[in-house]
């Protein structure tokens, strides 16, 4: 039962990294550019607020998606 439900969040935390991965801002724009990341230059100061959480979300997403896949392989031992 729990590893059903420790695989259930490390099958959901690993699509949530893949997607908060792809929207961040790269050398070259990335998929934030879609909408408008990149575009938003010096008229919103608040694009780096943005930034910043999602930094944050993407840091806490990989520590649950690490936290999930080692309590899964200890418990399949």
């Amino acid at each position: 039962m729990v590893n059903a439900i420790l695989l259930v969040f490390d099958i959901a935390s690993a699509l949530l990294l893949i997607l908060f991965i792809l929207l961040h801002a790269g050398r070259g724009g990335g998929l934030s550019d879609m909408f408008g990341g990149g575009q938003l230059g010096g008229a919103m100061a608040g694009s780096t607020v943005v930034e910043r959480n999602l930094d944050r979300i993407t840091i806490l997403v990989a520590v649950v998606f690490t936290f999930c896949t080692v309590v899964l392989a200890l418990r399949l031992d």
